[in-house]
C-alpha cells in the first residue's frame, strides 16, 4: 500500500491525528474501527495528493469540490472496491469534514452533497434452534476431555449469552459465573460495557471446563486458555465449527458468529422484545437489531395477525 505512504502537509497530518484521538477516546471507537478509518482517509488523501502533484494541506481541504470526491470513488470502485467499502469510506471522510468544521479549521461541505453507495442488505444466518442444540451438545467427550470441555463452554458463551467470539475469550477467570453470580460483565465494542445473564447451562459448562484445564487460570488473566496454555485463538474455535459443520451437516454460513445471531433470533422468537435484545447484544443502535425482524417475519406476522383488532 505505497500510496497510504505519501506524505502530508504537517497541519494537516496535525488534524487528521487529533480526529481519530477524538473518535477513540471521546467517541469510543474500537481499534480495528479506528485502523479502518484512517487507511480510508489516507486513501483519499493520496489520491489528491496524486491530482494536487503537492502533499495536501489542510488549505487544500478548503477548496475541493464535488468532482474530487466522486472521482476518488470512481477510482476506488474500478480498482475492485465493493459498495460496502466505499460507503464506509465516505461516511470517514464525512466524519472528518464534520469534525473540522466543528473545530474551526476548515469549512467545506461539498462532500455532504454526495450521495452514499447502495449497500446490498443482508440479513444475519441464524441456525434453526434444533441445529443450534446439536452443535453445543455435539462435543460428546466434554464430561472428559478438557480441549472439548473448553469448545462446549465458549459456544455455549456464544449460543446462550449472544456474545461475540472476542468478547468470550476475553473473559478473565475472575469474571466467570457461578452459582452465586449469575451475570457477566461484558467489555464490547468501543470499550461499552453490559450485564448479561447466564443459564445454568452455561455456568455448568464453564465449571467443568475449569475443573478440568490442566493450566493455572489466574484471576486476572484470560480463562480460556489453547493447547499449549496462551490465550485461546479465535481461529480454534472457527476450525471446531468447521468440523461440526461437516459432522452435522450444517450449512457453510454456521459459523461462531451465527450462533450470536441465533442467540437473537431464537429470543424474538420467544417472544423477547427488540429494545432488550439490543442491550444483551451490545449494539449501539437499535436499527442494527432491527435486521432480525426480517429474519424472523413468520413470527411477526403471526403475532400481528393474532393481536390487530382489524386481522
Amino acid at each position: 500500500m505505497a500510496e497510504l505512504e505519501l506524505p502530508l502537509g504537517a497541519d494537516l497530518e496535525r488534524a487528521v491525528a487529533a480526529w481519530l484521538a477524538h473518535l477513540r477516546h471521546e467517541r469510543g471507537h474500537a481499534d480495528k474501527t479506528l485502523e479502518a478509518y484512517d487507511r480510508d482517509v489516507r486513501q483519499f488523501l493520496a489520491f489528491l495528493a496524486r491530482d494536487l502533484g503537492h502533499p495536501p494541506c489542510l488549505a487544500d481541504l478548503a477548496r475541493l469540490d464535488l468532482k474530487i470526491f466522486r472521482g476518488f470513488l470512481a477510482s476506488r470502485r474500478r480498482a475492485g472496491t465493493v459498495s460496502r467499502s466505499l460507503a464506509r469510506s465516505l461516511s470517514a471522510l464525512r466524519q472528518l469534514f464534520r469534525w473540522l468544521e466543528a473545530k474551526d479549521i476548515v469549512e467545506n461541505r461539498a462532500i455532504l452533497r454526495l450521495a452514499m453507495p447502495k449497500v446490498p442488505h443482508s440479513v444475519p444466518k441464524p441456525l434453526t434452534v434444533a441445529k443450534a442444540a446439536e452443535v453445543v451438545e455435539a462435543r460428546g467427550e466434554a464430561e472428559l476431555d478438557w480441549v472439548n470441555a473448553r469448545d462446549v463452554a465458549v459456544l455455549l458463551l456464544l449460543y446462550g449469552c449472544g456474545l461475540r467470539i472476542a468478547e468470550a475469550l476475553s473473559l478473565k477467570t475472575k469474571d466467570a459465573p457461578t452459582d452465586e453470580r449469575d451475570v457477566l460483565r461484558v467489555v464490547g465494542k468501543g470499550e461499552k460495557e453490559r450485564l448479561v445473564p447466564v443459564l445454568p447451562i452455561v455456568r455448568e459448562a464453564i465449571a467443568r471446563y475449569r475443573e478440568l484445564c490442566p493450566y493455572q487460570l489466574e484471576p486476572d488473566a484470560p480463562m480460556f486458555r489453547g493447547a499449549k496454555g496462551g490465550p485461546l485463538s479465535p481461529r480454534i474455535i472457527q476450525l471446531a465449527m468447521q468440523r461440526l459443520r461437516g459432522e452435522l451437516e450444517l450449512p457453510a454460513t454456521a459459523t461462531p458468529h451465527a450462533l450470536r445471531h441465533s442467540f437473537a433470533t431464537h429470543l424474538l422468537s420467544a417472544g423477547g422484545d427488540l429494545r432488550q435484545i439490543q442491550e444483551l447484544l451490545g449494539h449501539a443502535s437499535l436499527s442494527t437489531t432491527q435486521a432480525y425482524t426480517e429474519v424472523d417475519r413468520d413470527r411477526l406476522l403471526a403475532v400481528y395477525d393474532a393481536a390487530h383488532p382489524r386481522s
